[in-house]
């Protein structure tokens, strides 16, 4: 059978009938030469020897600044893009240190353990080139307990993830004596993966490991390394507590991107609906992988990951075998993820379809074409994606196709937007009241706190007092005890708003149930609800019983032709205002509020052609939360403007613009902020429009909405009339409103008056 290459298929997209109008931009970003220098003079000869023998016989720019740096005793920030060698920039350090001192340990902590695994297998080859003893190992939950105290006592690297830091490090420090007295670096990789609630929980943790270092005398040095984000430095700053020296000087050559903007064809014209990106994606990937070209594909969320895999497979069956082509996504158990890994180095499978699970850098080997199933909701984030493809220097495709939300469709025709435009920036907020609580009392059972004694700078003793009363802590002689039996980190999840994930077991065979993954409490409710189809690899489950108090949900094995999509009603009230601006029209506040979500109904939607072929109820009880939200309320004048009917079709259309937009300028997941319009809100019986935190005591997210408000309005503006549609259509205003009433022009007309500002205090 005759294959084509890569350039063939390229030319074939190029001039083609069928792609002519679908690519609407062809980015080409030509190849880069590297810039390098000579290993810095204090750098131990057999380090320079072991890299030598790997092929690196000078120093990237940025490599070298970074290590000249941290020599120096500073901390340091490197931000390259993926593939530019970041590594070194702290490996080199760390093991000099250890060569001019036997007794110095260092930590590493990775977002994942699978970079956990990938950066010890690297170290270690390092390690043996050089021919020194240097001991390094990884210490999370699949490690043997016969090796841990070895890993405890004589481990010069431990290679770590912020959950056994938490849980299981600095719990029980009394046994990491050694390597706690000794510590001289703290490693922090993939530091953009440390915002909202996790990064912020990180944060607090980083806080307690710095307050057990004190305590045994140490005080170590922080690398970190990012993608490229733009407030790299404040985000480690805030992450660490201590200042940071950035380097961004990417030095490493980059082989030639081909970068395509795919908008799929209109189906619908008076309602300007397009094609399903999920069926445009699957045939793209579908002319790569049959030329056995290395491909991996982005979907958003674990379903979509699941039915475009399984398409896939299908579609490819006669030419390649369905097992070449694999999914991977959180959720899978570990085994499973490494075995992925591996083929895809060794080039057994051709293809992977990835939730950004593999955005991180987790060795994949080399990849050629990259295909993103819509705009993955920031510009950093997209470019942590199409990094995934032509990591070696080689010439590399990114197709990004969008699908029909707004911002999809604004980012797909505004290039000059997602080329021109810096990436965002991430945000933390590690004194949520939540969450610091939380970690003070890990904190105070890891050593007691004195009187005066802050936590890494923060003003403590109030809460202490708190959990005093509470009967948490016990107070005596000018200091905190912890006075309970169990540990509290145990309790605590540092990924998650809820503190239990709900177990995933398949029951198919009866007699040898299993666990196949786990999911957050709030994504079960809509996910794991009685009759649900749950997606595992490819493989469909049913629901077939959701145990709610015990955080169990029992699957089995079905095939059918449809997915489930479940409804979430939500009620919201105002519990505090806390800052307040006056438009001409409008009131723009922020404070806290209190949200009550139920799941209520599910619809069963055909997998071919989307359609909804079924509905049932669901019996769950509903749960709260407490957070932060800001919130539109707009004037009795402005409702009196439209005619019946007309004001809440606008409403409805901004709140859905919002949902799309705000998310991007405040670089979160569309699911860390929900948009909740109300024709007439209790607290103050007008029409308001609330964009909430989805975490308990919220996490700083729409206060920056508040803060942002007119460039987000502006975008919102910019966005609609952009829209070739003439009345209001899902690709701009949502789906509100009858077909041939004018949505669009009530919408524009709504944020006009919103843009009228009046001044006001904050």
């Amino acid at each position: 059978m005759f294959k084509q290459t890569m350039q063939q298929l390229l030319e074939e997209i190029r001039t083609s009938e069928d792609f002519k109008d679908r690519i609407v931009h062809w980015e080409e970003i030509e190849a880069v030469e590297a810039k390098t220098k000579a290993f810095p003079t204090f750098i131990d000869e057999k380090i320079q020897y072991a890299l030598q023998k790997r092929g690196i016989g000078e120093l990237y720019s940025h490599q070298h600044e970074a290590i000249t740096h941290t020599h120096s005793g500073e901390n340091v920030t490197a931000v390259t893009p993926t593939a530019s060698g970041k590594t070194l920039c702290y490996n080199i350090p760390v093991l000099q240190q250890i060569l001019d001192d036997d007794e110095s340990r260092a930590l590493y902590l990775f977002p994942t353990k699978a970079l956990a695994q990938d950066q010890k297998s690297e170290m270690n080859e390092l390690i043996e080139e050089m021919g020194v003893d240097v001991k390094c190992f990884t210490y999370d939950g699949d490690t043997a307990p016969t090796i841990r105290q070895a890993v405890r006592k004589a481990g010069h690297i431990v290679i770590t993830n912020p959950d056994m830091l938490h849980s299981a490090i600095l719990p029980h420090h009394t046994k990491w004596v050694a390597f706690f007295e000794n510590l001289k670096y703290v490693i922090i990789d993939e530091l953009h993966t440390y915002r909202g609630v996790f990064g912020s929980h990180v944060a607090n943790v980083i806080r307690r490991l710095k307050r057990i270092a004190a305590y045994y005398g140490s005080y170590p040095i922080f690398i970190c390394t990012s993608a490229t984000i733009a407030n790299p430095k404040e985000l480690a700053e805030g992450l660490t507590g201590v200042p940071m020296r950035l380097v961004d000087n990417n030095g490493a050559p980059r082989g030639k991107k081909h970068f395509l903007f795919y908008n799929p064809p209109i189906v619908n014209e008076a309602m300007n609906i397009r094609k399903s990106a999920t069926v445009e994606v699957n045939d793209l990937a579908k002319r790569f992988l049959e030329n056995k070209i290395q491909t991996i594909v982005f979907a958003k969320s674990r379903v979509r990951v699941e039915i475009i895999l399984s398409h896939l497979q299908e579609l490819t069956k006669k030419k390649i075998e369905p097992d070449t082509i694999r999914g991977y996504r959180g959720g899978y158990l570990p085994k499973q993820r490494r075995e992925i890994e591996r083929g895809l180095r060794s080039g057994e499978i051709i293809g992977v379809v990835s939730t950004n699970a593999l955005e991180l850098g987790v060795d994949i080997g080399q990849l050629q074409v990259c295909i993103m199933t819509g705009y993955p909701g920031s510009i950093a984030s997209a470019w942590q994606q199409a990094g995934r493809a032509g990591r070696r220097q080689n010439e590399s495709v990114i197709i990004m196709v969008a699908g029909s939300t707004p911002i999809d469709q604004y980012v797909i025709n505004h290039p000059d937007y997602f080329f021109e435009r810096s990436p965002e920036s991430a945000r933390i907020n590690p004194d949520n009241l939540v969450i610091l609580v939380d970690h003070l009392k890990c904190a105070a059972y890891e050593l007691p706190f004195k009187k005066e004694e802050t936590f890494d700078g923060v003003e403590v003793e109030d809460v202490l007092e708190f959990l005093t009363e509470e009967q948490v802590l016990h107070h005596r002689q000018n200091k905190w005890y912890w006075m309970n039996d169990a540990f509290p980190a145990h309790g605590i999840s540092l990924r998650s708003a809820s503190q239990e994930n709900v177990i995933i077991i398949d029951q198919s065979d009866v007699a040898n149930p299993i666990v196949i993954g786990e999911m957050d409490r709030f994504s079960a409710m809509t996910l794991l609800h009685d009759e649900a189809i749950y997606l595992h690899q490819g493989i469909q489950y049913q629901v077939e019983y959701l145990d709610w108090d015990e955080k169990k949900a029992f699957v089995r094995e079905v095939a059918v032709e449809y997915f489930t999509d479940a409804n979430l009603a939500v009620q919201l009230k105002v519990l505090e205002e806390d800052l307040h601006k006056n438009k001409e029209y409008a009131e723009i506040s922020f404070g806290d509020v209190m949200v009550n979500a139920k799941a209520t109904i599910f619809k069963k939607i055909k997998l071919t052609t989307f359609e909804n072929i079924g509905s049932g109820p669901i019996h769950l009880p509903e749960e709260e939360l407490h957070t932060n939200a800001m919130w539109l309320s707009f004037s009795d004048f402005v409702v009196s403007e439209y005619s019946e009917g007309a004001f809440d079709q606008a409403l409805i259309g901004l709140a859905h613009l919002f949902q799309h937009v705000a998310p991007v300028f405040v670089m979160c997941d569309r699911n860390d902020l929900h948009v909740i319009p109300q024709m007439k809100a209790d607290h103050s019986e007008k029409p308001t429009i609330f964009i909430y935190d989805r975490y308990p005591g919220g996490i700083g997210l729409a206060k920056e909405v508040y803060r942002n408000i007119d460039i987000i309005l502006e975008n919102v503006a910019t966005l609609v009339r952009s829209c070739s549609c003439e009345n209001g259509c899902p690709a701009c205003v949502g789906a509100s409103g009858e077909a041939g009433t004018y949505v669009k022009s009530t919408v524009l007309r709504l944020v006009g008056m919103l843009k009228k500002l009046r001044g006001g205090c904050d």
